[in-house]
C-alpha cells in the first residue's frame, strides 16, 4: 500500500479505462495533480499485468489526439514498481490554455471537466466562458517569428545526440511551425540564430554598482545558451578542500544541481514574448538568477515552493525535456530546497529572483587542524581536467579541450593555476611529457 490517499492531487485507477481523458482535463482546467493506473481505491498496489511499455504509448496517443488544446510539455508518465508490481505514475501540470476538453464533445459542460476535492465534475457553461476568457492568447506557438530566415541545425545535433530520429516533420513535431506554415516565436527562440541576448554578468562587490564583466551566450539556440550559461556556473564554482593527516573534507562555493535546475527553470519559464530575457548575476558573496513575469495563473506561493507546476510555456519545457536539462515537471524547485531554505526565492509581480549564497572556507573550520593541513579551492573545470588527468597523464591540453568542450587557452590558464597551487606537475617536454598528481 502507498502512503497518500485519494484527494485534490491524487487518483487511483485499477486498469487503464475510458475515463482516462476526463481525468487528465479535469487536473489541466485546475491545479494539476497525479493520476496513478494500477493502484486501487484504497491504496492497495495492484500492479499492471499487460505490457507497460504498449500502455504508455496507448496512453501518449489518446491524451494527444483526444484532449484540445494541445498537452505538449503538460504531462509525464513514469514507470514505478512496489513490491515486485509495477504501475504507471502521470503527472498532470495546470494548463495555461484553459479550458481543456475532449476533442469529440467540444468546449461543452459534457467535454470540459474540473478536479474538485477528490472528484472530476462537469464545468458548469459559465465556468467554460469564464476560463476561456482568461486564456492566454499569446503562447510562443501563436506568435509569429520576427524573422522567417531560420536554420535549426544545432537543435537537430542535439536532438540526434538523444538518439532521436530527425525526419522532415521534424519542426512541425515540436510545433516550430505555424498553421499557415510560417516559424513562430518558439521556433525563433531555438533557431541557431537569432537576437536574443543572453548575459552573465560579473561585479566586484555584493551589489550590481561595480561591474567587471559582461559575458554574453545569446544570438543563437536557446538550448546553446542554456548549456553555455550553466558551464559558466560550473567554472567559477570553487572547491574549498582541507586536508589533514587524518582526513579530507570538500565543500562547493555552492550547490551545482540547484544552480542549474534555477537556470534551466529560469529560461523555460521566463515569459519571452515581453522580450525580456532571464537575468544572471555574479557578486561578491551570492548568484542571482532571475526569470520575468511572476508566479504562474493560479499557482500560490505555497503551491510553487511545493513544487506544482504551471509550465509557462510548455512547448519550450518539453525541449528542454527530451534533450535532458529538465528531468520531469516540478521537481526542479523541490531540488533546490533539498539545499536551500525557501528564502532562497524572492518574488515580485514582474519577476522571479532565486539568491544563492555563496559557501566559503570557514565552513570547514570544524576539521580538527594538524601540522600537515592544506586548504585550496578549485573551480569545476579544474576538478574536470584533474580527472582527465588521472586517467591519462599523458593527455594533451587539445585532448582536454575536445573532452571538456572548452577552448585551449581556457584549459591552458587553468593548468597554470594547478601548478600555481601545487596539484599538479609537468613531467618533461610539452609535446612528450606528462603530468604528475602531488
Amino acid at each position: 500500500m502507498i502512503d497518500f490517499i485519494e484527494d485534490s492531487r491524487n487518483e487511483f485507477k485499477e486498469i487503464l479505462n475510458d475515463k482516462l481523458e476526463k481525468e487528465i482535463i479535469s487536473f489541466l482546467n485546475a491545479n494539476g495533480g497525479n493520476l496513478y493506473i494500477g493502484i486501487s481505491d484504497n491504496g492497495n498496489v495492484v500492479g499492471i499485468n499487460e505490457n507497460i511499455d504498449d500502455m504508455q504509448l496507448q496512453i501518449k496517443d489518446r491524451i494527444k489526439n483526444n484532449i484540445l488544446p494541445a498537452t505538449v510539455g503538460l504531462y509525464d508518465i513514469e514507470v514505478k514498481e512496489h513490491d515486485d508490481k509495477k504501475y504507471l505514475h502521470i503527472i498532470i501540470a495546470s494548463g495555461n490554455e484553459k479550458p481543456y476538453y475532449v476533442r469529440k464533445k467540444g468546449m461543452t459542460p459534457e467535454g470540459c471537466f474540473i478536479r474538485i476535492g477528490s472528484s472530476c465534475e462537469p464545468m458548469s457553461q459559465k465556468q467554460i466562458e469564464e476560463l476561456f476568457s482568461k486564456r492566454t492568447r499569446n503562447s510562443l506557438k501563436n506568435i509569429v517569428s520576427p524573422t522567417q530566415n531560420l536554420t535549426f541545425s544545432q537543435l537537430k545535433i542535439y536532438y540526434e545526440e538523444k538518439k532521436y530520429k530527425i525526419n522532415d516533420n521534424f519542426l512541425n513535431q515540436l510545433g516550430l511551425v505555424m498553421d499557415d506554415g510560417k516559424y513562430n516565436y518558439l521556433a525563433y527562440l531555438l533557431a541557431d540564430n537569432n537576437d536574443i541576448s543572453i548575459k552573465v554578468a560579473t561585479y566586484s562587490g555584493n551589489d550590481a554598482y561595480d561591474l567587471i564583466e559582461n559575458e554574453e551566450y545569446g544570438y543563437c539556440c536557446l538550448i546553446k545558451a542554456a548549456k553555455n550559461v550553466i558551464n559558466k556556473f560550473e567554472q567559477v564554482n570553487k572547491t574549498f578542500t582541507k586536508i589533514t593527516s587524518e582526513d579530507r573534507k570538500e565543500i562547493k562555493m555552492f550547490d551545482n544541481i540547484s544552480v542549474k535546475e534555477a537556470i534551466t527553470n529560469a529560461f523555460v519559464h521566463t515569459l519571452w514574448e515581453r522580450e525580456y530575457p532571464p537575468k544572471f548575476e555574479i557578486f561578491n558573496d551570492h548568484i542571482s538568477i532571475s526569470s520575468t513575469g511572476g508566479l504562474p495563473l493560479h499557482v500560490s506561493k505555497t503551491d510553487f515552493l511545493k513544487g506544482f507546476s504551471a509550465p509557462t510555456h510548455p512547448e519550450l519545457m518539453r525541449v528542454f525535456k527530451d534533450l535532458e536539462l529538465v528531468e520531469q515537471l516540478g521537481t526542479g524547485i523541490i531540488r533546490i530546497l533539498k539545499s536551500y531554505s525557501k528564502d532562497v526565492y524572492e518574488f515580485s509581480d514582474n519577476f522571479i529572483r532565486v539568491n544563492f549564497k555563496f559557501r566559503t572556507s570557514k565552513t570547514l573550520v570544524n576539521i580538527p587542524k594538524s601540522v600537515d593541513n592544506n586548504i585550496y579551492s578549485l573551480s569545476e573545470t579544474q576538478e574536470n581536467i584533474l580527472k582527465l588527468i588521472r586517467k591519462n597523464s599523458r593527455i594533451t591540453q587539445k585532448e582536454i579541450s575536445d573532452k571538456l568542450g572548452i577552448n585551449i587557452t581556457t584549459v591552458a590558464r587553468n593548468l597554470k593555476d594547478l601548478k600555481n597551487k601545487n596539484v599538479i606537475n609537468r613531467i618533461g617536454s610539452n609535446k612528450n611529457g606528462q603530468w604528475e598528481l602531488l
